[in-house]
């Protein structure tokens, strides 16, 4: 398979699975920390409404979908890619960070939590998933 090739379906892998990853973690969400009483976290008006009864508990499962979204979408990318596989594990992470600060602006959530999501949760990640491709594919290879 030529190396482009290889490397555009390791991104749109990586970016899927990831994307999958996130997704099932924030649907697990509320069976771990439920919502606060009335609350549909699944209507963002309802959410804008009920942010002020939200505490920080509530934002950890976010977090943690975001970050290991993005983690294992970056190590998925950087494990099959061909060449440039950090860059490209990076470039998932990118990916990801321009989905956080487009819910930044759709989905209420107090600062705190967008900074910390915005800081940590995808470029960090991404540089983390990197690192333990470079070491998986140090020790199979």
């Amino acid at each position: 398979m030529p190396r482009v090739l290889r490397n555009v379906l390791a991104v749109i892998a990586g970016a899927v699975v990831g994307g999958v990853v996130n997704g099932a973690l924030v649907t697990i969400s509320p069976l771990l920390i439920p919502p606060p009483a009335g609350v549909d976290v699944q209507n963002a008006e309802s959410l804008a409404k009920s942010i002020h009864l939200f505490e920080a508990r509530h934002f950890i499962m976010p977090f943690l979908a975001h970050a290991v979204g993005t983690l294992v979408g970056a190590l998925l990318t950087y494990v099959i890619a061909a060449s440039v596989r950090a860059q490209l594990a990076y470039a998932v992470g990118a990916l990801f960070l321009i989905g956080g600060v487009a819910a930044a602006f759709m989905i209420p959530a107090p600062a705190w939590f967008i900074a910390l999501d915005l800081l940590v949760a995808y470029l960090p990640m991404a540089w983390l998933g990197a690192r333990i491709g470079a070491r998986l594919k140090q020790k199979y290879e």
